[in-house]
């Protein structure tokens, strides 16, 4: 049988203005054993002040290694969501986050295929998406990171959109980072498309909806950046944590909410499913 972490992606700390050694720490306090940190390039005001999660690939990946060797946590991944369709940006950002990756110990690079150029046509999307899959690909296989690709935006909004993307190139490293909440929003039924995608999926992203944003969104978004306690929306955990079973590797379900509370009731929600599962 395969092993079910309970991981978090940083976001929860977004709005305390803490830095990421202290997000790194909170999310092990509250008992996380997995984090998903959040990387970006350059320089950004608030994370070099200490006012955000967020960590520059400018500096050391050992910077993260230490961070969670001190917590006693384990990396699931790392958050680095880029347009896929704009090689001028992805290319190079997810080529250096797949470096980063391998470097800091972070088995999986998240992404995906963001926002598209009005001007470009589907076809054109593709052939570029298709490009920059394939320059990450290439660095991710030889490193053995896996590249979980992620159902958010105007064509993987559909299974067969996002069937689409991950069959543009055939590599090993390529795989699907399943987003619960997105896929829920976008309209469809997320445990329906979990089941028939599980043997692909490298990584999920638990995300619950509340009714509320549910009853305002559904069929109008193609996703949401976090959702709210996992257990106290729509989606049937029980039921995602059943079919994580079947997956042929281990995966973490890397909790996506809003706040240190949400985060919280979302541990000791899932944590009782996946014991008894």
């Amino acid at each position: 049988m395969n092993k079910i972490f309970i991981g978090i992606n940083l976001e929860f700390v977004r709005h305390n203005d803490k830095p990421f050694e202290w997000a790194i720490a909170k999310a092990a306090e509250l008992g996380y054993t997995h984090v998903e940190p959040m990387v970006h390039w350059g320089r950004e005001l608030l994370s070099e002040a200490g006012y955000f999660h967020s960590v520059s690939m400018f500096d050391d990946p050992l910077r993260i290694r230490r961070a969670c060797a001190a917590a006693g946590v384990k990396l699931s991944g790392l958050s680095a969501h880029t347009p896929l369709g704009r090689p001028e940006i992805s290319v190079e950002y997810l080529k250096q986050a797949i470096r980063f990756a391998a470097e800091c110990g972070a088995p999986v690079v998240n992404t995906d295929e963001g926002p598209k150029q009005p001007w470009t046509t589907e076809a054109e999307d593709f052939t570029l998406m298709r490009y920059t899959i394939q320059e990450a690909a290439n660095v991710a296989e030889p490193r053995g990171i896996l590249i979980g690709l992620e159902p958010h935006q105007q064509y993987s909004q559909h299974p067969e959109g996002l069937d689409r993307i991950y069959r543009l190139v055939k590599s090993p490293a390529v795989g699907i980072n399943f987003d619960t909440g997105n896929a829920y929003l976008s309209g469809h039924d997320p445990l329906k498309w979990l089941g028939k995608i599980i043997h692909r999926v490298v990584h999920i992203h638990a995300k619950d909806i509340s009714v509320e944003q549910s009853s305002s969104e559904r069929g109008k978004v193609t996703g949401t950046p976090v959702g709210c306690a996992c257990g106290e929306g729509v989606i049937d955990w029980a039921r995602v944590v059943q079919m994580c079973r079947r997956a042929k590797r281990d995966l973490t379900l890397s909790v996506e909410c809003g706040t240190i509370e949400q985060a919280a009731r979302s541990l000791k929600h899932l944590q009782a499913l996946v014991k008894n599962a």
